[in-house]
């Protein structure tokens, strides 16, 4: 009898969403993140979207440096938690 698969990570999901709406394939984030200086395959890369492999949070500061997003990016969201977000950051003060 198999063991069901336990989440390695909850980013995933929301890598892959990013990658997919920046139009690249794992391939070419993969190379993309290779250029930025993480040694990172394709499959490892499939592996992490597929939520079957940890990330350090190292790996993780990396990926929001490379991709230029916030952690919220990145995370699951419901539809009530995205649009408290979005309230949240419409009434922030401005920074002058």
């Amino acid at each position: 009898m198999k063991k069901p698969l336990i989440a390695r990570n909850i980013i995933g999901p929301g890598l892959r969403r990013l990658r997919n709406e920046r139009g690249l394939t794992q391939a070419q984030l993969a190379e993309f993140l290779q250029r930025k200086g993480w040694d990172i395959s394709r499959e490892t890369l499939a592996k992490i979207e597929a939520q079957l492999r940890w990330l350090t949070d190292f790996e993780v500061a990396f990926l929001l440096s490379a991709l230029g997003v916030e952690l919220t990016a990145l995370l699951p969201q419901s539809r009530r938690q995205q649009a408290i977000l979005e309230f949240i950051h419409l009434h922030e003060p401005a920074v002058e």
